[in-house]
């Protein structure tokens, strides 16, 4: 018993020739890669609710074109279809231009896409919770003269965090699940890391295992951060019993 632990020990050791080191950065790579997507996700997000909102409607209709196509192809096949052929189209353009070619960086492409399709889902989020907002708030800000950029940053940003906390949450942990995604175009976070130590030792099931845990305790980590955070835009208001 003392063998088989020791021997599992020194597999998970940070140390060559243990695969800890590579566990580790893959996990750290996938809580980078979900960060930015989500910040990308939420800019987008946010420009989208206020747009659906404006009432312009070709903007509104591209912005439904938007959130409906996104929603409806899964972030395997974006992913895929926008690193190569978003590559490919990227070097006829520069080509058109004699210009070189370049190879998009791993990263950035999982960025991108991630957050590209995060954005469609935080475009609903947002809209709902700015729709919840009582008329008569925004309605008393522009009576005081507030400006769209003041009314924003005074009356709804505070008043749709509460209700957008919830869904952004839920949206924060989806995002570093499809962060796995990403392995398909060969940047290395803890999906790929993970099949790479299994398949380097055979010991599939003691990497896959503590692969878990490491998402068990990204998933931890965010909960605590996201109650947080909801304790402090929730301040002064008053709690269900």
């Amino acid at each position: 018993m003392a063998t088989a632990q020791q021997g599992i020990l020194d597999l998970l050791s940070p140390y060559p020739p243990g695969w800890g080191r590579v566990l580790l950065t893959g996990a750290v790579s996938t809580v980078a890669i979900s960060a930015c997507a989500f910040a990308v996700g939420l800019l987008l997000g946010t420009g989208g609710a206020l747009g659906k909102l404006s009432g312009n409607r070709l903007l509104r209709l591209l912005l439904d074109l938007y959130t409906t196509v996104i929603r409806a192809v899964p972030e395997l096949i974006l992913i895929v279809g926008l690193y190569y052929a978003g590559t490919d189209g990227l070097n006829r353009l520069l080509a058109v231009f004699e210009l070189p070619p370049v190879n998009v960086n791993g990263f950035v492409a999982a960025v991108a896409v991630l957050g590209f399709v995060q954005g469609a889902y935080m475009t609903e989020v947002l809209r709902g919770a700015i729709l919840a907002i009582p008329v008569g708030q925004i309605e008393a800000a522009k009576a005081f003269g507030m400006g769209p950029m003041l009314r924003f940053r005074r009356v709804l940003l505070p008043a749709l965090l509460p209700n957008a906390l919830p869904g952004l949450a839920n949206l924060w942990m989806s995002v570093t699940k499809d962060s796995a995604l990403v392995a398909v175009v060969g940047y290395q976070e803890l999906a790929l890391a993970t099949r790479l130590a299994g398949a380097s030792t055979k010991h599939y099931f003691v990497f896959f295992l503590a692969s878990a845990l490491l998402y068990l305790a990204i998933t931890l980590v965010s909960n605590l951060a996201f109650k947080l955070i909801e304790g402090r835009v929730r301040r002064g208001q008053p709690r269900l019993a």
